[in-house]
């Protein structure tokens, strides 16, 4: 090798390395609140404004009825009633993370819920053979949705509205006209109205903070052995700490008796509780940590730029269409079991506008490829709490539809503006 060339590649090496400094250099508190800031002002929001929401609502509402509204016992109805649509939200995440949308979700949701309470009263099924069918239902929808979107490229709007006249006619046919489906199996009753034990509530408690606090700092200790920019150690602390109190807190409050008598005992966190928890984090691990969610957000950033890459652009929109109807199918299941039957009507109304309105309102971006699955459940609280707090004032039906709205059409807007800000600054 001559002087001239070895020169040359030390110089290239010096380049590189003041390229990836920013990757290797130590992190400090004040460096990443500063490196966040500067994401804000790009235009990476993230769920900010729905936290900002949630905390200013339960202000909001704890000073207009501090009797009622923090009390153990609606604190435990706010949960019950945000499940079906965080489950619903969290499959439109998948959707919208692509740019699409899925319309018939609400009575997919409706078209799953009718076929399990067949299979249980009419046919004499056991509720793990309901339940299945009831999967595979959504699935199947899910599957011709994709096909139809992907493969016919038939726009996905066009696709799903039709579905969403169509599926309501298949619940109707199933249940019949003015008819009800009446859900009494215990195992599927409890999801939406029993409660744990408080022992198996303060294990599970315990140890989703273990779990959460040893993927914190294992992460963090990966990054610094590879040599890659790392959160400060307090950073991460306080995030263990924030998350361990509001696990312990909500079953510290859902353990406490909550029944309008004194001669009922009602206590301990709601069955569903786990399984929304348990969706969400899965979601979160596949969209976060496996090549499939990598792909996702590829395709739903730039779809060509993906295909070029390799990617099967096809496969991927096919599927999360089949997630979406797939849960679809869970959230209808717990709307039946907090309802005890499914109606003609089921899933239909107003059930799919919430569910998008929680996914945008959480921070997933109607543009694609932004978004979390966390986005679902901060979306959905923001949904139930305005429903549950205007119940709690005694305000009318259609204060909760505009408020609603109001705040839909906010949250669109400002990822609209974000959008802007992050195409303005090259983002």
């Amino acid at each position: 090798m001559s002087i001239h060339s070895h020169e040359l590649k030390e110089t290239a090496v010096k380049v590189a390395d003041a390229d990836f400094a920013i990757d290797r250099r130590e992190h400090t508190t004040a460096s990443a609140v500063r490196d966040y800031w500067a994401k804000v002002r790009a235009g990476e929001l993230g769920s900010l404004p729905a936290v900002f929401g949630l905390v200013s609502l339960i202000v909001l509402f704890t000073a207009l009825r501090p009797e009622t509204f923090l009390s153990e016992r609606n604190i435990a109805n706010l949960f019950v009633q945000a499940m079906s649509v965080t489950i619903l939200a969290l499959g439109l995440v998948f959707v919208l993370l692509l740019g699409e949308i899925d319309l018939s979700a609400g009575v997919t949701s409706g078209v799953c819920a009718a076929v399990m309470a067949k299979l249980m009263v009419e046919a004499g099924q056991p509720w793990y053979t309901a339940v299945l069918a009831a999967l595979l239902t959504g699935l199947l929808i899910g599957a011709v949705i994709g096909l139809l979107v992907a493969v016919v490229r038939i726009p996905s709007f066009v696709v799903t509205l039709a579905l969403f006249l169509g599926l309501q006619g298949i619940t109707l046919r199933l249940i019949g006209e003015g008819g009800t489906v009446p859900v009494r199996d215990e195992v599927i009753v409890a999801l939406a109205n029993d409660n744990m034990p408080i022992w198996l509530g303060w294990t599970l408690a315990v140890g989703c903070s273990v779990l959460f606090a040893a993927s914190q700092l294992l992460r963090r200790h990966r990054q610094r052995s590879r040599g890659l920019i790392a959160p400060p150690l307090g950073l991460v602390v306080g995030r263990i700490a924030v998350v361990t109190a509001a696990l312990l807190g909500i079953t510290f409050l859902m353990g406490l008796d909550r029944a309008p008598s004194p001669t009922v005992v009602l206590n301990g966190v709601p069955w569903g509780v786990p399984l929304v928890a348990l969706l969400v984090i899965t979601a979160t691990f596949v969209l976060g940590r496996t090549v499939y969610g990598r792909h996702v957000y590829a395709v739903g950033g730039n779809a060509e730029a993906a295909r070029r890459a390799g990617i099967n652009v096809t496969a991927i929109r096919m599927s999360v269409f089949m997630i979406a109807s797939t849960l679809a199918a869970v959230a209808g299941m717990v709307d039946a079991s907090r309802l005890n039957s499914v109606t003609p009507d089921a899933g239909a109304g107003n059930v799919l506008l919430y569910a998008v309105g929680a996914a945008v309102i959480g921070g997933t971006s109607l543009f694609g490829g932004k978004g979390r699955a966390i986005d679902a459940v901060l979306g959905g609280l923001v949904i139930s709490v305005i429903a549950n707090g205007l119940g709690l004032l005694g305000a009318q039906a259609y204060l909760n539809m505009l408020i609603t709205g109001g705040v839909l059409l906010l949250a669109a807007s400002v990822d609209a503006l974000a959008r802007r800000r992050r195409v303005a600054v090259g983002r």
